[in-house]
């Protein structure tokens, strides 16, 4: 049971600033496996699930860092007027089904949106709604793939436009989490053309050797799919 792996804590909201039941995930999680584009398969739980915390008394949602940093009083001002009109009804359970995380995802998107958040912020949102979906199996598999392609986009734009490091990734990084998110989606050549950036810069191999690695091993991965592709 869920339960079982997550605790209560109380955290002020940023936006309407009241004391808020939040659900944590306990650190006694085991991992049954790892996907390419980074997403960790934990047996018996799944955190994607509680990434989102949700205001109950406002409805305002966000990740962690959200909750416990400063928010620019612009971007407050913004969600409290949006969040007072709406007069959202929030039901806090410590217990998660799958529409309460997809529901809190969709939340904190909207949110993003509306205070012009980096792209890096919405990248991983959606990546992360993609997990979830993808926890489910194949009745969700197209909704797994739009989220999954709007992550790769806004990945893109944000190695344009911000400085990583960002959450512990690199721009290197992204650029193979980029092409890992192709793969998934059976777009080898765009796979490619993001990995080949990182397999063609020798800087890469020396200063992230890990990184270097699995772009390499993917790589090999996508050749091996292409010829038994022109076998058929």
């Amino acid at each position: 049971m869920a339960v079982d792996y997550t605790f209560v804590v109380e955290k002020p909201c940023p936006v309407c600033m009241k004391e808020t039941r939040v659900t944590k995930t306990r650190s006694r999680l085991v991992v049954e496996k790892r996907d390419e584009d980074l997403c960790v398969h934990y047996k018996d739980f799944n955190p994607y699930y509680y990434k989102i915390w949700v205001c109950e008394h406002c409805g305002f949602a966000g990740d962690e860092k959200a909750f416990t940093t400063n928010m620019p009083n612009k971007h407050r001002e913004i969600l409290w007027n949006f969040l007072q009109e709406k007069d959202l009804d929030i039901e806090f359970e410590e217990k998660r089904t799958f529409a309460d995380a997809v529901a809190s995802y969709e939340l904190a998107l909207i949110f993003l949106d509306m205070i012009g958040a980096p792209s890096s912020k919405k990248a991983i949102y959606n990546l992360n709604l993609a997990w979830v979906f993808r926890s489910v199996g194949e009745e969700y598999a197209d909704m797994e793939r739009e989220f999954m392609l709007k992550a790769a986009e806004h990945y893109n734009e944000s190695l344009s436009k911000e400085r990583y490091p960002i959450d512990g990734l690199t721009d290197t990084a992204v650029v193979y989490l980029i092409g890992a998110i192709y793969y998934r989606l059976k777009d080898f050549e765009k796979c490619t053309q993001y990995l080949s950036r990182i397999i063609g810069d020798q800087k890469v191999r020396t200063s992230e050797p890990k990184v270097y690695d699995k772009a390499r091993d993917l790589w090999g991965d996508v050749a091996s799919k292409d010829k038994v592709s022109h076998k058929k």
